[in-house]
């Protein structure tokens, strides 16, 4: 598989190593410097691009690599409330693909459907209050983090009471999350239900390093050479 890199910080360096692990050839690497490959031939030879970029440059990425025929996957975050709509119309009517993932973790994916599953459950309970808390490094730029929204949108599809999230919200009918931005953590994400007369639940997915969102990205792109449209984490793996 031939694989342009856009982004190259130390994710796109992670993810070329493991993609060169896996037998998988990198024939363009994309970075500020060097926005004209954008138009090169070696990208547009690419099977894929795998894009980790910023919420104000992923779309316009996006569009790049359409206007090649390029199919990506993306990691990056903050994008989806402006240009969602777009994006999913492309993919449906475009017959352009994009597989998105907040977080490419095979145990996010497994921590993901854990969560829904336990909404679900605490749907009988409504003793129980539900609240989130992200940690990542100080580096990060959205707050909340693209996973935790994704979690939170499991939640609130299972959970009656919950009909939104908010960052430090504390209200009726809403999901609060927190963030804490400390060193270089790659990323925490811990969802309590707190029954303050009876007793506490409490899930947690700690990263140790990046290396399993590099991994995952790279499992994406093998998966979405094979598929078209909006493709997800749901779709890898069926949980």
């Amino acid at each position: 598989m031939k694989i342009a890199l856009i982004g190259y910080g130390k994710m796109g360096k992670m993810i070329e190593q493991i993609a060169i692990s896996r037998g998988h050839e990198i024939v363009c690497k994309i970075d500020i410097d060097n926005q004209e490959d954008f138009e090169s031939a070696e990208f547009a030879s690419a099977d894929v691009a795998i894009e980790f970029t910023t919420p104000w440059t992923a779309y316009d990425n996006f569009l790049k690599a359409f206007a090649k025929n390029v199919k990506v996957v993306s990691g990056s975050t903050g994008w989806m409330k402006d240009h969602g709509d777009d994006v999913r119309r492309m993919c449906s009517e475009g017959g352009k693909t994009l597989f998105w993932a907040s977080n490419f973790s095979v145990g996010m994916a497994v921590f993901s459907a854990v969560n829904k599953y336990l909404a679900k459950i605490m749907n009988n309970f409504p003793q129980y209050d539900v609240t989130m808390e992200e940690t990542h490094h100080v580096h990060k730029l959205d707050a909340p983090s693209g996973t935790a929204i994704t979690l939170a949108e499991g939640i609130i599809e299972n959970l009656d009471r919950k009909q939104k999230w908010g960052l430090h919200e504390t209200a009726d009918g809403v999901l609060r999350i927190d963030d804490i931005r400390r060193g270089e953590v790659p990323g925490i994400h811990t969802i309590t239900y707190d029954s303050p007369e009876e007793d506490m639940i409490t899930i947690t997915h700690d990263a140790h390093s990046r290396k399993g969102f590099a991994l995952g990205a790279v499992l994406a792109a093998e998966y979405t050479v094979q598929h078209t449209g909006l493709l997800s984490m749901a779709d890898l793996f069926d949980f």
